[in-house]
């Protein structure tokens, strides 16, 4: 079964982690990214899209989403975690190709209009927009086969006590989305930080395959450096890449299912809650995981490439 995949993304480490996962894997077939603000600019996620693409040797659309968010006032970018041009300390890289003249929440709905029932969406980044395109054609919430989120946490944050850095960008947006009647899965910190990779890891993608898992292994030393800082020890979470594979590879993932909303103001914004609203539809939340699975299906799809 081959999954067709729009992956909105603010590229960003882990997001290059997940792309070419999804690029390398023959189940998989991107047919188009958008990019948003969140690990770096609107901008700089957009031509980045382009950037792993290309380096990926495939022609994939790409549109430029929103560099902020719905409502309130941005937070400001990620640079300290994936890096000012979001690969590390990587200089912006270069690209061939162009972003397309339609803005993303328009490409999105497109995309969904002329294929219902069979595009997936995948953000990895905050869900703005995800939310414009349902505020500009809310019929696309039927039409949509699936929506894979990375984002939130039942019991646990990253930026704060309570909320995980994509939902906390843009908790207006968030609210939206999860409160559309349409299948979510929402992959968050829950599993994603018990899936962690190491230096040794991203050494032998870098021998094995020199033009991807050379770059990720480039890339990622910024992100070490940082996980060093704040959690005591050189490694990485596997955020982004998760949701990727919880669409081919469900049997990694314990499933509980719970109706969703979000914190958008005081102490506690940007948390992701389990809802009380009876009119709120119930989503899908991987709660446990096979760490180990989820780890070595990443490398190995990785090992595939050149």
């Amino acid at each position: 079964m081959t999954h067709k995949i729009i992956i909105d993304t603010d590229p960003g480490i882990d997001d290059a982690m997940a792309i070419f996962y999804a690029a390398l894997h023959p189940e998989i077939d991107i047919v188009g990214m958008t990019g948003v603000f969140g690990n770096v600019t609107a901008d700089i996620a957009t031509r980045n899209a382009i950037v792993l693409a290309e380096r990926c040797k495939q022609t994939i659309p790409v549109a430029k989403g929103a560099n902020t968010p719905l409502v309130m006032a941005p937070n400001g970018v990620s640079d300290y975690v994936h890096g000012v041009e979001g690969f590390g300390t990587m200089a912006a890289q270069p690209i061939t190709g162009k972003p397309l003249d339609e803005p993303a929440h328009e490409f999105i709905c497109r995309m969904i209009n002329e294929n219902p029932g069979e595009i997936t969406l995948c953000p990895i980044g905050p869900l703005t927009n995800i939310a414009r395109a349902l505020q500009h054609d809310p019929s696309i919430a039927a039409k949509t086969k699936a929506v894979f989120i990375m984002g939130g946490g039942l019991d646990l944050g990253n930026v704060t006590d309570f909320a995980e850095a994509n939902i906390w960008n843009d908790p207006h947006a968030a609210d939206i989305v999860f409160a559309a009647n349409w299948p979510i899965t929402m992959v968050g910190l829950d599993v994603t930080t018990q899936v962690q990779c190491t230096p040794a890891d991203f050494e032998r993608l870098a021998k094995s395959t020199p033009v991807l898992g050379g770059f990720l292994n480039e890339a990622v030393q910024f992100y070490f450096d940082f996980y060093a800082s704040h959690y005591g020890e050189r490694g990485c979470h596997m955020h982004d890449p998760s949701a990727i594979i919880a669409i081919t590879d469900p049997q990694y993932f314990t499933i509980e299912t719970h109706a969703l909303e979000v914190i958008v103001d005081g102490a506690r914004i940007g948390q992701t809650t389990r809802s009380a609203d009876p009119s709120r539809p119930k989503h899908k939340v991987p709660m446990g995981v096979d760490a180990e699975g989820v780890k070595q299906r990443f490398l190995s799809m990785i090992e595939t490439g050149f």
